[in-house]
């Protein structure tokens, strides 16, 4: 008997949705497992069991990227259902939740590899720290700290000195969340590239940034940044200082997210930024 994993968003409707859900998939005789993943800065200790055909997430973005850092490396089908305000990452909305599900159960949807990044920070040729991120990894400034001063390399070679409140890089995915907030461009998941936006740069001349994803970028704060924050798709963070680098590259294990008849990127799009007369 296949075994649907089931990661909700611990508030009533999702929880309710959830709860019905998983009588309607026993009573098709399919096996549901309750997941909590790991509370937001924890590093997964232990890959998705092998036993799950697919993850449906009945939440929003947070809790998508939430069960992304539980499921690693392992490439299990994940389905978006979305609760509240529309989310670029879920695929659905809660109404067209039986309807995905039986497009699922009858096979009929396709799977589509959403590009996610490995991030290290290293620190006198130690590695601190190894993650992988799906949406963005930010530089920011902690509360008192100054203006940072952020020595950027593409493929070692030198690119500029960011002189900036932060820095965001973000996969196409990631496109839609702070980059976009901060004045970058709207990238669809299928465009191979990474994204470098700064945040409220000193310099007006240092423009978003798009460059291939095959690029390996490397940063490193200068004397005068000390202090800084650097947070994995807002789930995890850790403060760096001079003399931390930090190594962004395209990671070999993307998501697979399930794209079931019906569901369009563009309509996301269109209601979450309001376009001919969509509502977010």
């Amino acid at each position: 008997m296949p075994t649907i994993g089931l990661i909700v968003k611990p508030v009533p409707e999702a929880q309710q949705t959830a709860d019905r859900f998983e009588k309607w998939l026993q009573a098709r005789q399919i096996g549901v497992a309750r997941i909590t993943p790991p509370l937001s800065g924890t590093t997964p200790r232990s890959p998705a069991p092998s036993s799950l055909a697919c993850l449906f997430v009945l939440g929003g973005d947070g809790t998508f990227l939430s069960a992304v850092r539980w499921i690693g490396d392992t490439p299990l089908p994940v389905l978006g259902v979305k609760f509240g305000q529309v989310g670029f990452l879920a695929e659905i909305a809660a109404d067209d939740l039986y309807a995905a599900a039986e497009a699922v159960l009858k096979k009929n949807f396709t799977i589509q590899k959403r590009m996610r990044l490995t991030v290290s920070v290293i620190k006198n040729n130690q590695e601190r720290c190894r993650e992988i991120i799906l949406n963005d990894v930010v530089v920011t400034k902690s509360t008192l700290a100054r203006l940072a001063h952020i020595e950027a390399y593409i493929d070692n070679h030198y690119l500029t000195t960011f002189r900036a409140d932060g820095l965001i890089v973000s996969t196409p995915t990631g496109s839609t969340a702070y980059s976009l907030a901060a004045g970058g461009p709207v990238i669809h998941p299928e465009v191979p590239g990474i994204i470098m936006t700064p945040i409220c740069p000193f310099t007006l001349t240092n423009r978003p940034l798009v460059i291939p994803d095959r690029a390996r970028i490397q940063m490193s704060l200068e004397k005068d940044s000390s202090n800084m924050i650097l947070t994995f798709d807002g789930q995890a963070g850790m403060e760096i200082n001079h003399g931390d680098t930090i190594q962004i590259e395209k990671s070999p294990h993307p998501v697979h997210m399930i794209k079931v008849p019906g569901s369009e990127y563009f309509d996301i799009l269109k209601a979450k930024l309001s376009w001919s007369g969509g509502r977010v």
